[in-house]
Formats: structure tokens, C-alpha cells, sequence
């Protein structure tokens, strides 16, 4: 009864009041063959602490030994305990979010703090308390664009992570938006020929990715000083937070978009992150979310307030610039700890390693016999190799040593079915390098089945 709370005489009573004679009728829409009619074949009965030890030991044998080259939005670094122990005070994880938000001191210090290191990692003047994660932070971003100029026609680079490019996409089937695709030249950055033919002045925003999908650094100066002309904003979303440790921060950019996942918060199998939304102060009140500020009391003392709240709960509907609900405050608050406890120094440091370690990758990698650097352009700890057959193939042979490869191309670019993007961060070794090189080298070796 502890996991099965209705007795038979309540689900007779809520059977009765739904019009249905049985469980049966009231499942009739689901065919015969799907139904279960014999008891799960489950393990035990255990006790508690024999059901952990159970899903111990699987864990275990799912993880135990792998090594992960995969990236793409989604990377492994090092974390401080003291992140974690922070963010389990009690004070900061049960709080919501601060309706009453002046009473809430120490909640918004820590999004007031989060927004100073967001500017000074890009490069931009004011940024607001986060968003969901980095894709919808890019989505915000455009559709900040669109308020801001009154235009409604938006090129994306198709560098842009495809997940984005989805969440995007979904946003503008009901929103006006016109999303129009720009292809990527021969060095994996965007393609300025392509831009500048569809580049014009009903255009709202200039979308680029760097690092970009494939790893890629983009030329966000000369990409600003382009799209600057028409009068569009152009809009830089960044998926690997650590580049900034050592790539210029886009400060020409009009807005930046980030996922803040770098910043001492686990893969966590995809979630929950961390969206950054940054701009140039002249656009502030048309940015989502809310945005704190420090100020002084009556009597002098330091103190903060919410400065602006531009959401459905706090103003008029007709004035409310996004319907995004909340920030995540307490992914936001550990960023915050992780960065203040890596100062910029420390930053610099874990950057130099992601740089240093991809670049042995890919000069291990490149000694293998038919398998190529695909794209020329500058990168950071990812990038794309060409290998002579399917890279879902030789990811089948990885798997066998352990290896979990780098991210096959091809589902999200039909061109690129042989090309693969290997991420490096510095939790991997060199001997974990090595060892996929090796691996590589005996899948390559295999005759195709």
C-alpha cells in the first residue's frame, strides 16, 4: 500500500466517476498485445539498503572505466566540493525564487555577483539573472533582437548548434519570425560570402556560434563590423564558457547567449544548466528575465534590490518582454562559487589545459593513416576529424575498449557522415588520449563488415 496508495474501493469510486465499468474499459484504447497481465520480473524483495546497494553495483557497470571524448554543449570539467556544499545550505537550496525580492538580501547579492562575472567574461555591459540554459538563451537573444529593431528576418548560421538551431525554430513557428540558414566555408567558420548576399536592412539579427559547432573560433570582429552595416544586431551564442579563459570575449557582439555548464555544474545527463543573456546597456529594458542592482538604504548601508523585472508576474502582459518563468537561481549561484573560487588566474589556467590537451589529441589522432583535420580554422578543446568510413562504426569499436568516441556528424549534417567531433577537456589524460588513438588506429584497421 506504501507505493499503491488507492484502495480496490477507490478505484471503484474513481472508476464511477469517469463512466468506465473497469480498468480494462478504461484502458480498451491500448491494444491487447501492449497490456501487462503478469507481475513485473523484478529482483528481491529487497530491503532499502539492499535496493542501493543494487543500483550501486548497475551504476557501476555502466559507468566503471569509460573514457569520454564526447562534447557538444555538454563538458566535463574539473569541480570544486566546495560548490556542492555551498549550494546545499539549506538558505540557498530551498528558496525559489524572490517574489518579495528586497527581503531576499543574500539571494540577490549571489545574482548580482553572477551578473558582474558574466560581463566581464563577455565583454558586454549588463546581464541579467539567467535563463533556462544556452539554448533558449539564444532564442531570447533573438527575440530581443527583433523588439529592439522591429524586424523579423533572422540568419543563423548553420555552424550554430543544431539543438539551438531546433529551439529556435520551434519559437519562430508562432512568433513572425523568418529563421534563414547561412552555410559554413571550407574552415568550419561561417561563410561571410553567404552573409553578405543575405544580409539586408530588414534583417534583425546575425546569429553565430564561437567556438561553433565544430569547434570552430569565429571572426566576431569582422562578423560585427558586416552585419553592423544593415542596422542588425548581431547575436554570439557560446556553448564552452571555459574558451573565454583564453579567447577574446565578444565584445562587439550586441548580445551574447551562453551556457553557463562549465561553470561547476555536472553533465548531470543533460540537466539542469545554466542560460547567460548579456547585452549592451542601451538595450536592457528589452531583455527577458529579471535583473538585480545594487543601491544603499536609508541609512547608508550597502544593499540590493530587484532593478528590473521584465515577466508577466511582475508587469503589465502587453509590456512583459519573454514568458520565461524563473532563472536558475541556484545553478546561476554556482557558477558564481565556481568562478570566484577559480579567479581569473585559475580560469586562464584550466583554459590553457583544454587548449593544450586538444591540440595533442588531434596531432595523435592525425598520425592514423587516412584520418584528416577537417576544418582549418583556430579552435579550443573541440574539433572535427574526417575518418576514411562511418564514424558511428568506429564508435561501435570504441565502445568495445571502453571509449565512448567522439560525436558522429552525421545526423545533424548529412555531409559530414565520416566526420567526428572529439572534445578535450583537461580531466582527460594523456594516457586516456593515447588510448583512444590506439583504438582508433585497431577500428580502422578492422575489414568492414
Amino acid at each position: 500500500m506504501r507505493y499503491l496508495p488507492k484502495s480496490p474501493t477507490e478505484r471503484e469510486e474513481m472508476l464511477g466517476a469517469i463512466g468506465a465499468e473497469s480498468i480494462d474499459e478504461l484502458f480498451s484504447s491500448i491494444p491487447e498485445r501492449f497490456r501487462l497481465r503478469e507481475a513485473l520480473k523484478l529482483p528481491g524483495p529487497f530491503s532499502e539498503a539492499e535496493v542501493i546497494q543494487y543500483f550501486k553495483e548497475r551504476a557501476t557497470e555502466n559507468s566503471f572505466g569509460y573514457t569520454s571524448f564526447l562534447g557538444a554543449g555538454v563538458y566535463n570539467h574539473l569541480r570544486s566540493v566546495v560548490t556542492d556544499a555551498i549550494i546545499q545550505r539549506g538558505e540557498f537550496l530551498t528558496s525559489y525564487t524572490p517574489y518579495q525580492a528586497e527581503i531576499s538580501q543574500g539571494t540577490l547579492q549571489a545574482i548580482f555577483e553572477f551578473q558582474t562575472l558574466m560581463c566581464q567574461l563577455t565583454g558586454q555591459q549588463v546581464a541579467n539573472a539567467s535563463m533556462w540554459d544556452g539554448s533558449t538563451a539564444t532564442t531570447e537573444a533573438v527575440l530581443m533582437a527583433e523588439r529592439v529593431t522591429g524586424r523579423t528576418r533572422v540568419l543563423v548560421a548553420r555552424s550554430l548548434h543544431p539543438e539551438y538551431r531546433d529551439v529556435l525554430k520551434t519559437y519562430a513557428k508562432n512568433s513572425g519570425l523568418q529563421v534563414e540558414e547561412i552555410p559554413y566555408a571550407a574552415d568550419g567558420t561561417l561563410d561571410e560570402k553567404s552573409l553578405q548576399s543575405a544580409i539586408r536592412d530588414d534583417v534583425a539579427a546575425v546569429v553565430v556560434q564561437s567556438p561553433n559547432f565544430f569547434g570552430a573560433i569565429e571572426p566576431v570582429a569582422a562578423l560585427a563590423d558586416l552585419v553592423h552595416i544593415s542596422g542588425a544586431l548581431l547575436v554570439v551564442s557560446i556553448t564552452e564558457g571555459v574558451s573565454l579563459g583564453l579567447v577574446k570575449p565578444p565584445a562587439e557582439a550586441d548580445i551574447v547567449a551562453m551556457e553557463g555548464q562549465s561553470f561547476g555544474l555536472a553533465p548531470s545527463y543533460g540537466g539542469p544548466f545554466v542560460g547567460v543573456l548579456a547585452s549592451r546597456d542601451k538595450f536592457v529594458r528589452q531583455m527577458p528575465g529579471r535583473l538585480a542592482g545594487q543601491t544603499i538604504d536609508t541609512e547608508g548601508r550597502r544593499g540590493f534590490v530587484l532593478t528590473l523585472a521584465t515577466r508577466e508576474q511582475h508587469i503589465r502582459r502587453e509590456k512583459a518582454t519573454s514568458n520565461i518563468c524563473t532563472n536558475q537561481a541556484l545553478c546561476a549561484l554556482a557558477a558564481t562559487v565556481h568562478l570566484t573560487l577559480l579567479g581569473k588566474e585559475g580560469l586562464r589556467e584550466m583554459a590553457q589545459q583544454n587548449l593544450s590537451k586538444a591540440q595533442f589529441a588531434l596531432a595523435e589522432l592525425t598520425k592514423i593513416p587516412g584520418v584528416k583535420r577537417k576544418f582549418a580554422a583556430p579552435f579550443f578543446n573541440e574539433f572535427t576529424v574526417e575518418l576514411p568510413r562511418s564514424a558511428r562504426i568506429v564508435n561501435g569499436e570504441l565502445l568495445r575498449e571502453k571509449i565512448v568516441g567522439p560525436l558522429p556528424l552525421g545526423p545533424s549534417y548529412p555531409e559530414l557522415t565520416k566526420n567526428a567531433l572529439v572534445c578535450v577537456t583537461e580531466t582527460t589524460t594523456r594516457a586516456d588520449i593515447e588510448r583512444l588513438a590506439s583504438a582508433v588506429r585497431h577500428a580502422l584497421e578492422q575489414p568492414v563488415q
